[in-house]
């Protein structure tokens, strides 16, 4: 990896000259070095079911910001994917997300960098030949757009939005169906859908069955059995502002603007979309699995703490077809069980690194019935982890207006546990979570004495920046006056 940037690693270890292509970038004019490398496969070898890629900025250090990015990557099988993605050497960071034997296996690649520059890269990744579908697309290509400059409104680069999918999401030809793609955007940004075009994708032809809406609904309506077979989904999600804001380039100290007219960065989301033979009847819960409670509902926000496990509890029925499997995808970390009878259940056991990333996490139910697959509606939820701990920060953060918060000392922390429910989609005890004690010094041109509601507010706002709760609470213990000083140029 190169000091600079960073690479997502299908790196051959021997020599594949006619087997792998990459994609590089040495991007020094936009303040950038990054080396994205992945996987050109023959058409003939194959089945790629699809791509998700997000990333979220952290906190600034002396090496830079870091960086948590997350990408996933699906095909037919997981041996097609050690195999051909990197040569039966996959190492590192790589971890199995799910897979249903036959049809696809997604795994991912998570990690974490100190990022030190802010500016953009637009780049194009031609990753394999998609599995043979309907709407005449042969080989991929995700076009990612980073635009890490600093946001004026949260003082910090812009990080991506945030989702996952199935690499397969099937529905019987005669049945509706409405997907609900859950996404997220850690900067608060507005999330919007759309199916890529032009430069974004080598075949760009979208599903003639499949429609998306801005809001990122997909909806399908019953057809007949020659629109039957497999699609491939080639969509981009963009991040808009909610309020006009300035771009810093950290390099040049150039400025642009965006308008919540204009977005920001773009990712690709990739899978597979399948229209099945007419079921005998679309009503949930006879041949359709149906979610029963104590099921989340989508969209729920489940939260826990780092060093706990989380389980999600899932029950569904299907009376005329036997629920065979649960399916999902979501964060390193999260594994599956049955208790049989349509009883599932999602644990995840998140890391020092998960703490306060919202993460998605989608799943299935499937059922079998004469030899034919049904699906259930694909529900989503958001898993976050509490951090558990204060770091020290050793760097001088800017505030709005001129005040300047600096902690100094870290003082004993006790954490308290929220309370746990049985119910997954609970709503949790919100809080207190934290009881902390902060000594800080603060350089302000604010008087304490007729501005300390102003000054607390900005403590606060940059406490929540930091990662603790929105609803968090500041109490004033003690302050001493030092005085006023004067810098020299």
């Amino acid at each position: 990896m190169n000091e600079d940037g960073f690479f997502i690693p299908f790196v051959t270890p021997k020599d594949h000259s006619d087997d792998v292509g990459f994609v590089s970038a040495d991007l020094h004019s936009v303040n950038m070095s990054v080396l994205l490398l992945l996987l050109l496969i023959s058409g003939a070898q194959a089945s790629y079911h699809g791509f998700v890629f997000n990333y979220a900025f952290g906190n600034f250090y002396p090496g830079g910001y870091t960086l948590p990015y997350d990408f996933k990557l699906s095909f037919s099988s997981c041996e097609e994917f050690d195999t051909e993605t990197c040569f039966g050497y996959c190492s590192g960071p790589t971890y199995s997300v799910d897979e249903t034997g036959g049809e696809w296996c997604q795994k991912g690649y998570a990690d974490t960098f100190s990022y030190p520059y802010m500016g953009t890269l637009t780049e194009s990744v031609s990753t394999a030949a998609w599995t043979e579908n309907r709407n005449g697309i042969v080989l991929s290509k995700a076009v990612l757009k980073f635009d890490t400059r600093n946001r004026s409104d949260i003082y910090k680069p812009n990080s991506s939005p945030r989702t996952t999918i199935l690499p397969l999401v099937r529905v019987p030809s005669n049945c509706q169906r409405n997907i609900n793609l859950l996404v997220s955007d850690p900067d608060g940004d507005d999330v919007r859908c759309r199916y890529a075009a032009g430069s974004e994708c080598i075949t760009c032809t979208p599903p003639s069955v499949l429609s998306v809406s801005s809001s990122c609904f997909l909806s399908f309506s019953p057809t007949n059995s020659s629109a039957e077979g497999p699609y491939a989904v080639q969509m981009v999600l963009e991040d808009f502002p909610r309020q006009t804001i300035n771009l810093t380039d950290g390099y040049t100290g150039g400025q642009s603007v965006k308008t919540t007219s204009d977005a920001i960065g773009s990712i690709p989301v990739q899978f597979v979309f399948k229209v099945d033979p007419a079921a005998p009847s679309c009503t949930a819960g006879e041949y359709l699995p149906r979610f029963l409670p104590p099921t989340p509902e989508h969209g729920a926000q489940i939260y826990t703490n780092v060093s706990e496990t989380l389980e999600i509890n899932i029950r569904a029925e299907a009376t005329q077809a036997e629920t065979t499997e649960l399916l999902f995808s979501g964060p390193p970390g999260v594994t599956k069980s049955s208790s049989g009878s349509g009883n599932f259940s999602l644990t995840w056991s998140p890391i020092a690194g998960d703490g306060g990333l919202n993460y998605p996490l989608c799943f299935v139910v499937q059922a079998n019935s004469s030899g034919s697959v049904y699906q259930s509606d694909l529900r989503c939820v958001f898993v976050t982890a509490g951090n558990t701990t204060v770091s020290r920060s050793n760097t001088t953060t800017p505030l709005p207006t001129t005040t300047t918060l600096r902690t100094t000392t870290n003082q004993p922390t006790t954490t308290t546990t929220p309370p746990t429910s049985s119910t997954p989609n609970a709503t949790p005890d919100p809080g207190p979570y934290y009881l902390l004690a902060l000594n800080a010094e603060i350089s302000t041109s604010l008087s304490m004495e007729s501005d300390s509601a102003t000054i607390m507010n900005l403590i606060k706002e940059e406490l929540r920046r930091q990662g603790l709760p929105s609803d968090i609470t500041l109490k004033l213990l003690n302050s001493t006056l030092v005085g006023v000083t004067t810098q020299g140029p």
